[in-house]
């Protein structure tokens, strides 16, 4: 039987369900006309999140539901910057969803119902719970791209995404069922201690191969990023930029519950698959994005990409590393949110902003979108002083500290390369001219153009302050 303090442990989580389902009756008995009072209901849903999570944190890490359920400083921040992310979302969707009438209910309960996955997902204590979190997060993702149901592109980019995650997610427990014959425990505190006493080493090893190619799956690396281009594309960029931003954190949060907490003692194998695909993803994100003239494709190679750069620091396979992979995390997160902030902010009715031609001489026509664009572009390709460049650096230290100065090698070199293709974004809003018959501008809504604004800027400030952040990655791996 549950306990009362195993409900006060969940509170933020019960707080959100119980919130989404009253959302989702509101919007049953609203006008249409009533819709933006759940817009910001919804953003005031979030922040009082993030309020309960801050606030009812506890000094120590504390578990319910038989430690099914863990309470830790790696859950709190990274709940944290989910909840923020998808506050940006909000923001960001709302003139966009109203364009294309789209703006329903559904929208933000389904996404709401995604991030409290995220945060079951990142707090999990067992292979179960793992499995549940998970679930959540992608069966309402796979609503959300559909969301556009008059839209073939949209149905389409659903269909792939659905069929690929079913085919993942079964890799993934088809391990997990592995990883349990071979140590007979679900529980990730009882699996570490388990997995070098096994007499089946063989089939833990061979569970652990299937693990990765679920949390491979979920980050988007390659081999395994078939589906992203396609959703990212096909989706609303309403959705893109939910799906490119939040869902990162708790990939991260999933790779680190299964191989530092559950089999953090098998490091030694984990250590050169995570290499090899991170390999993998810098080559294939960096080169693809390169032919890329969809905007909406270019970011979503650039997002394969990142995710090598991330498990160069999961390499490490220490403090050091899982801290620096976290920040790079958080990094990505939140200046994926501001690039697509920034189409969405420039998209309207009849108009997606999708193609990189659709830029052409935008600096000429609302400058202070084509300056907020440029600071997004600098800091996914890593130019100091910008929030992204730390973000690289720390995990490429990570790597060398861990012995592989090759990988680093190899990430430095496609980071040089990745720079073309967000230099040539700049390149056509600065020096290209402007296509007759087409207006670019920003969205009039001012919470839109304030957010974005903040969103953007906040990623030079970071760029200069850095240590703070980087700081609390630290002290929730060390303490």
């Amino acid at each position: 039987m549950p306990t009362f303090n195993d409900i006060l442990i969940l509170l933020p989580e019960f707080y959100l369900v119980a919130a989404a389902c009253l959302l989702l009756l509101l919007d049953a008995f609203m006008k249409p006309e009533q819709r933006p009072l759940l817009h910001w209901l919804s953003i005031a849903v979030l922040l009082v999140g993030i309020y309960l999570v801050v606030v009812g944190q506890p000094s120590q890490t504390v578990t319910a539901f038989n430690g099914m359920f863990i309470r830790d400083g790696v859950s709190e921040i990274l709940k944290v910057f989910a909840l923020l992310s998808t506050v940006l979302v909000f923001f960001y969707a709302k003139p966009y969803l109203q364009d294309r009438k789209l703006f329903i209910g559904e929208f933000y309960t389904l996404t709401i119902f995604a991030v409290i996955g995220i945060m079951l997902l990142v707090s999990a204590g067992n292979l179960i719970m793992v499995y549940l979190g998970l679930e959540l997060l992608t069966l309402s993702s796979y609503a959300l791209v559909a969301l556009n149901r008059d839209s073939r592109l949209s149905s389409e980019a659903a269909i792939k995404y659905f069929v690929l995650g079913a085919l993942a997610s079964g890799m993934l427990l088809y391990g997990m069922s592995m990883v349990y014959g071979a140590t007979g425990t679900l529980d990730l505190a009882r699996l570490h201690m388990a997995a070098t006493q096994t007499g089946m080493p063989h089939l833990l090893v061979f569970g652990l191969i299937f693990m990765i190619v679920g949390i491979g799956f979920k980050l988007g690396a390659a081999p395994f990023h078939m589906w992203i281009p396609d959703v990212y594309q096909g989706s609303p960029t309403a959705v893109t930029i939910f799906i490119g931003s939040a869902p990162k954190l708790a990939a991260f949060g999933m790779a680190y519950r299964l191989l530092a907490s559950g089999l953090g003692d098998l490091s030694q194998h984990w250590q050169i698959m995570l290499a090899c695909l991170a390999v993998l993803s810098l080559a294939i994100g960096n080169l693809v994005a390169i032919v890329q003239s969809n905007l909406k494709r270019l970011l979503a190679y650039s997002t394969i990409s990142h995710m090598g750069y991330l498990l160069v620091g999961l390499v490490n396979a220490g403090p050091e590393g899982y801290a620096s992979s976290l920040f790079y995390a958080i990094s990505y997160a939140i200046t994926s949110a501001a690039a697509f902030g920034v189409i969405l902010a420039l998209a309207r009715a009849g108009f997606e902003c999708e193609e990189i031609d659709d830029l052409k001489g935008l600096n000429q026509r609302s400058p202070w979108a084509a300056f907020l664009m440029m600071l997004v572009m600098f800091s996914l390709a890593g130019v100091p002083p910008l929030f992204g460049f730390f973000g690289k650096l720390l995990v490429f230290q990570a790597a060398i500290h861990a012995g592989f100065l090759w990988l680093a090698i190899v990430g430095a070199v496609f980071a040089i390369i990745g720079l073309y293709y967000y230099l040539r974004v700049v390149k056509v809003m600065y020096f290209d001219r402007p296509v007759e018959g087409t207006e670019v501008y920003l969205q009039k809504d001012v919470s839109v153009r304030l957010v974005l604004s903040l969103n953007v800027l906040a990623l030079l400030v970071l760029g200069f302050v850095w240590g703070p952040l980087f700081g609390w990655c630290q002290s929730v791996f060390i303490g």
